[in-house]
């Protein structure tokens, strides 16, 4: 693997990570950092990530607009990298993050999704 990519997976695992631990806000500008360089489907998937650290930064502001229309645009540009991709259960992703959206729609807090890497089968 190239110097380049791993820094990239470096990055990107260090973005999600950010995610994780509820720091939206980096988590945003790290990917940002990433995504300015990617190309192709990989440039979306991160734009789809971006947009969900975006809405729960502006979820955690008690913007319920903005975490609507970030977390909207998430799940459309998401939908298309299920079950899995980069690593991550993007269908889990996508299931929590619809049920985020409800809660949020519906008036109430809701818990930001995790960034899971994705389980081997089990058997």
């Amino acid at each position: 693997m190239p110097a380049s990519a791993r820094e990239s997976r470096a990055a990107y695992l260090h973005g999600l990570d950010l995610y994780n631990r509820g720091q939206f806000f980096e988590c945003h500008e790290a990917l940002e950092e990433i995504w300015r360089e990617a190309a192709g489907p990989e440039r979306l998937f991160l734009q789809s990530l971006i947009h969900f650290a975006v809405a729960f930064h502006h979820h955690g502001r008690q913007n319920p607009m903005g975490a609507l229309l970030q977390l909207g645009k998430g799940l459309r540009k998401l939908a298309g990298y299920l079950p899995e991709y980069g690593g991550l259960d993007t269908w889990r992703l996508y299931q929590e993050g619809r049920e985020a959206f409800r809660g949020i729609r519906a008036g109430g807090l809701a818990r930001p999704p995790a960034m899971r890497p994705r389980q081997p089968p089990s058997g």
